[in-house]
């Protein structure tokens, strides 16, 4: 296992480098490097901006309009983008379901979906947790019923990310009730603004309104929708959980918070508390530990091998080490962490108390948010389960 960086993959790091400094957007960085709320647009624009590069599906194979570009290539790539404040890509459209239509779709699907997510025009959701559905996701009970050349759908989605901003989304549904739950699970297209599909948010506790409940009463979905065989869908949809949960690792992300906590701990007057340091230290060796257990699946894809399946592992240590250090930034802050007026924050204004200089008044927000990340994807005490069982044997 080698985890040194070759000189060409060095010179591919300052070549993206170069392109993120000359092409993110202001405004937008100074958001993600403060933690304040990213609008649709800011979102979509960063989206369409990779999109004319080419590099919004920068995982993407060259045969599907992507750099086909091998692992090395795009860790770099997100740790670069992630380390100069540009906003995470939405994972829905070119990171989750991409790959599926790419495995599975038919050439007209790949034809027909591929082009609107390369470009960052199409906004995907994502159908798969319901009420009484998230981590035993086999039981969900949203129905689709064939008729003729339709599918007749009818249930509900929860805990849809951003879905109301979503044109398509990608379902999971049931189209039997035969045999085991996960065997009668198919992977249905949905357009979202077709009949019978209503949006209603779930407003989180920082006042954000970044999930939703979607309902389905009667929708008409064309049967050339389905993705693969009916009751096929568990398989296609495994393959997609991998994606996500290495993607909710987010090593890169917690890479730059650590440089955010220390920058406030530093303002604050902390960083010289020795035990404080010692918690900062236990986090830093944390995320290195991370980074190379990414790194070690790098290496193990670089050379052709089979990489340990620790989809589930990096998903474990990345969330709570996202939980650590919004803790963290939130004891460093004292009290000053916790005003928050989410609309005067929008508006551009933190406050005029001490330490407002230094953006703290987001750190609520976001401590409060990222309470979410060791549930969702999986619940953690799930997936120990799952690395006990697949790991560890």
């Amino acid at each position: 296992m080698d985890l040194a960086f070759t000189p060409e993959e060095q010179q591919f790091r300052e070549d993206i480098r170069a392109w993120v400094r000359d092409n993110l957007p202001q405004d937008i960085s100074n958001k993600v490097h403060n933690n304040l709320h990213l609008t649709r647009d800011d979102m979509q624009r960063w989206a369409r901006i990779l999109g004319k590069k080419g590099w919004l599906g920068y995982g993407w194979p060259k045969q599907f309009g992507g750099p086909g570009w091998n692992a090395i290539q795009k860790h770099l790539f997100e740790e670069e983008c992630a380390l100069a404040g540009a906003p995470r890509i939405v994972p829905f459209g070119p990171v989750m379901v991409a790959p599926v239509i790419m495995a599975f779709g038919n050439a007209e699907q790949q034809k027909r979906f591929l082009p609107g997510i390369a470009s960052g025009e199409v906004w995907w959701s994502q159908g798969y947790s319901e009420p009484g559905s998230g981590s035993d996701l086999a039981s969900l009970k949203t129905r689709a019923e064939r008729k003729g050349d339709k599918y007749i759908v009818n249930g509900q989605k929860t805990w849809t990310t951003l879905g109301q901003y979503g044109d398509w989304m990608f379902n999971l549904v049931r189209t039997s009730t035969e045999g085991k739950p996960q065997t009668g699970i198919s992977f249905l297209l949905l357009d979202m603004k077709s009949p019978g599909v209503s949006v209603r948010p779930i407003i989180m506790l920082d006042g954000g309104h970044e999930v939703n409940e979607v309902f389905f009463d009667n929708v008409e979905v064309p049967a050339e929708n389905l993705i693969g065989e009916e009751n096929k869908g568990w398989t296609y949809a495994k393959h997609l959980l991998s994606h996500e949960r290495t993607n909710i690792a987010d090593v890169n992300r917690a890479k730059r918070e650590l440089e955010r906590l220390k920058r406030i701990a530093k303002a604050e007057g902390v960083y010289d508390d020795q035990r404080f340091r010692d918690e900062i230290a236990k986090l830093e060796v944390d995320i290195v530990a991370l980074e190379m257990m990414v790194l070690r699946v790098l290496s193990a894809e670089k050379s052709g091998k089979n990489s340990l399946d620790v989809a589930g592992l990096l998903k474990i240590k990345g969330s709570e080490i996202q939980q650590r250090y919004s803790e963290l930034m939130m004891l460093a802050g004292g009290p000053y962490s916790v005003p928050f007026i989410l609309e005067a924050m929008e508006a551009g204004w933190q406050g005029d108390f001490p330490g407002a200089a230094t953006g703290l008044a987001p750190l609520a927000a976001t401590y409060f948010n990222l309470r979410k990340t060791t549930i969702y994807g999986g619940s953690n005490e799930v997936q120990r389960n799952i690395v006990a069982q697949t790991v560890l044997g």
